[in-house]
């Protein structure tokens, strides 16, 4: 005759293996998801554009951000980190990505949005590189699971323009 603690062993070892289970069919019912996010950022207002007197351009801009994410909300999401850089080449650097707005959409009811927001955090570029600068805005999420693996995407704007004058 089996003990109890060999009993309550089996009975645990066997719970866990389902709840393994569970979770890898979870995530990997993920994989059938396909997403279509679609988002539209607008320049509504360069509120200044000044050289520092250390030699950095900084910008401020009001921005109108419209986004449609429901598509990323499957019943195995916890929620989505978002967030718009610009984007923009330079003499040194063949990439500079800078971070003017995030947020986490917590239930797929919040993930269509418009807001109209300057930018969060500042655009500063070190050095004169700004004015009359072409960059690119590009809208980037990442899908927290609440099982399985992480992922990421992005959806880049391109054409837009700063000013050749400072403001």
């Amino acid at each position: 005759m089996h003990s109890f603690g060999y009993r309550a062993n089996a009975l645990l070892t066997f719970a866990l293996t389902i709840l393994a289970l569970m979770c890898a069919m979870a995530s990997l019912s993920d994989n059938l998801n396909s997403p279509s996010p679609s988002a539209e950022i607008q320049i509504l207002n360069i509120n200044w554009f000044q050289r520092h007197p250390d030699g950095n351009d900084e910008v401020s801009l009001t921005l109108n951000i419209t986004a449609d994410l429901q598509s990323l909300f499957t019943w195995n999401t916890k929620q989505v980190f978002v967030f718009v850089a610009a984007e923009y080449e330079t003499p040194k650097n063949s990439l500079n990505q800078v971070s003017l707005w995030d947020g986490i959409i917590p239930a797929k009811e919040h993930a269509k949005f418009w807001i109209q927001t300057p930018n969060k955090y500042r655009l500063i570029d070190q050095g004169g590189n700004l004015r009359g600068k072409e960059f690119n805005f590009t809208l980037h999420w990442h899908v927290m699971p609440k099982t399985g693996k992480m992922f990421a995407d992005k959806i880049v704007m391109s054409g837009y323009r700063l000013p050749e004058e400072y403001r």
